[in-house]
């Protein structure tokens, strides 16, 4: 069976997933060789910072039989010199015939110049293969390549009605732990988890991620100040605006935040315009809105045209939970 390149980009998309966690502040690309009879010979993703690029990858566990053959790669390839060598010019040197790609990369030492010196080779170059899966996948790292900015997560549990802590302030735990334990993936893969100082008061969390035996722990963050003998410390504590947080975290080089804050917190980021993506994880239970507290319950919206809306890209059961993911479209 021969493979359509949407189909081939879609696996590259699944090897890139795989290094999702320890790939920054690099992306998460992956990569296929695939030999002109359709067969995928070989498969590559991004190693840690310092250490080979998927596509130099690939096309090493490809050796040889990569001279003729179709690259298909979720990224465009790089084309400077950073820790490691220009992927370009190792495509180039291998011999590859056509290279597939997803999605232009807006580092400005790259965006564009990676195909042009593959086209200028004689190389032939499809570019935006399955490019919205891409965009997806890699939505942190092409918006802080484009803006300079950390992509901003907001993560949410809460019954089906949105309540998330009950009239008499409690809210462990509103979803199941199969859900808490893919949140705690959501927190492997950011680099910084912000909370609000009363949340480390009510709750007093570690905020690190927990995947099995390994401990992953992220810059963690406080909007204010954090006891002495909380969980949270060793911790950075931000006082001032949201925009000020955002620039303290954008120089400390973080690609992606998690916000992991109450409804105050919450709320806070959505209002400043600041939420890229959301996180819900929802519970089959009802709280009721007489004397609970709402997710968003400090956020106003005056009228309808104010209406903050966003683009679902994944509903996933979760055991009883469900997680809906969202992209927010800001105007």
């Amino acid at each position: 069976m021969k493979f359509s390149d949407a189909e081939l980009m879609t696996m590259a998309i699944a090897a890139g997933e795989k290094a999702r966690l320890h790939a920054p502040p690099n992306p998460w690309v992956g990569a296929l060789v695939v030999s002109d009879q359709g067969v995928v010979i070989s498969e590559g993703r991004t190693q840690a910072p310092g250490e080979s690029h998927a596509e130099v990858e690939a096309l090493r566990r490809a050796g040889p039989a990569a001279r003729g053959a179709t690259l298909v790669v979720t990224l465009e390839p790089c084309s400077h010199v950073g820790r490691t060598g220009p992927c370009s010019q190792a495509i180039i040197e291998a011999g590859v015939a056509k290279v597939v790609v997803g999605t232009l990369d807006p580092d400005i030492r790259v965006n564009g110049r990676g195909i042009e010196i593959l086209r200028e080779a004689g190389i032939e170059v499809q570019l935006g293969v399955e490019e919205e899966a891409v965009r997806d996948q890699l939505a942190a790292y092409l918006w802080q390549r484009t803006t300079g900015r950390p992509y901003v997560v907001a993560k949410v549990a809460s019954t089906l009605d949105g309540i998330v802590a009950m009239s008499d302030g409690t809210s462990q735990w509103i979803t199941s732990e199969a859900a808490r334990r893919d949140a705690h993936v959501l927190r492997a893969q950011s680099q910084a988890i912000v909370v609000g100082a009363g949340t480390v008061r009510s709750d007093d969390p570690s905020l690190t991620a927990r995947l099995g035996d390994i401990v992953v722990e992220p810059l963690r963050v406080v909007l204010g100040r954090a006891p002495l003998v909380a969980r949270v410390r060793p911790c950075l504590e931000l006082s001032g605006g949201l925009e000020d947080v955002i620039a303290a975290l954008a120089e400390r080089g973080v690609l992606q935040i998690l916000v992991e804050g109450g409804p105050t917190t919450t709320s806070s980021f959505f209002a400043a315009g600041l939420v890229n993506h959301v996180a819900w994880y929802v519970a089959p239970a009802f709280g009721g809105a007489r004397h609970s507290k709402g997710a968003l319950c400090e956020l106003e919206t005056s009228t309808m045209s104010e209406l903050r809306r966003g683009r679902v890209v994944d509903v996933r059961r979760i055991g009883e939970d469900v997680r809906v993911d969202v992209e927010v479209l800001w105007r």
